[in-house]
């Protein structure tokens, strides 16, 4: 497994619709990376265009609830509500309260081409419908009204995201060398050289 690197805006594969993923498409390694990828960088749930593959595809790991799902179609149901501050991988240092609808469910199929459905509440739906979006080529920040938006675009066009991208690159991947060993870097919770 390979962790990849998340693209950030304005990197134009995040405002690109994903493609559907072609029946009998083999993705398990796609998924697999992405698996590892969200990991390694603290993510809740990733897309496949926020490591650069224009394909119907996404992973999700929260509180315990973790999946990955293959052409997903989204349902929502409930009151939208605007819970504490969301971020994005692809938006570093930025986080706002777009209005998601409480309840949401995907159905799509896994890497088998087994049906799948995946429901949830809270968070769980915040992320199913977040990671819905980044298929469509939809970033959080879009979902904002009012002030909020008019300050993410100003904070995004000041700089603050590839600042924030350029800092949290430098961790994520010195968190990487650190899991997973660089030549010459102290391995893991040794101290010594490799």
């Amino acid at each position: 497994m390979t962790v990849l690197p998340v693209r950030t805006i304005p990197d134009p594969v995040l405002r690109t619709a994903a493609s559907p993923v072609p029946a009998g498409a083999d993705v398990r390694a796609l998924v697999a990376d992405m698996i590892e990828t969200m990991h390694a960088v603290g993510g809740v749930g990733l897309a496949a265009p926020q490591v650069g593959v224009g394909l119907r595809v996404f992973v999700f790991d929260v509180a315990g609830v973790a999946g990955h799902v293959v052409n997903p179609v989204l349902e929502t149901a409930g009151q939208a509500l605007r819970e504490p501050g969301e971020g994005c991988l692809s938006v570093p240092g930025l986080r706002y309260h777009p209005a998601r609808a409480a309840e949401a469910v995907v159905r799509g199929t896994d890497v088998d081409g087994n049906p799948v459905e995946h429901r949830g509440t809270g968070l769980l739906a915040r992320c199913l419908q977040h990671e819905t979006d980044h298929l469509d080529g939809i970033l959080y920040v879009d979902r904002l009204d009012g002030e909020e938006r008019r300050e993410a675009r100003r904070r995004m066009r000041a700089g603050e995201v590839d600042r924030a991208a350029r800092r949290i690159g430098a961790a994520r991947a010195a968190a990487v060398s650190s899991v997973f060993g660089a030549p010459g870097a102290p391995a893991a919770g040794t101290g010594a050289a490799r």
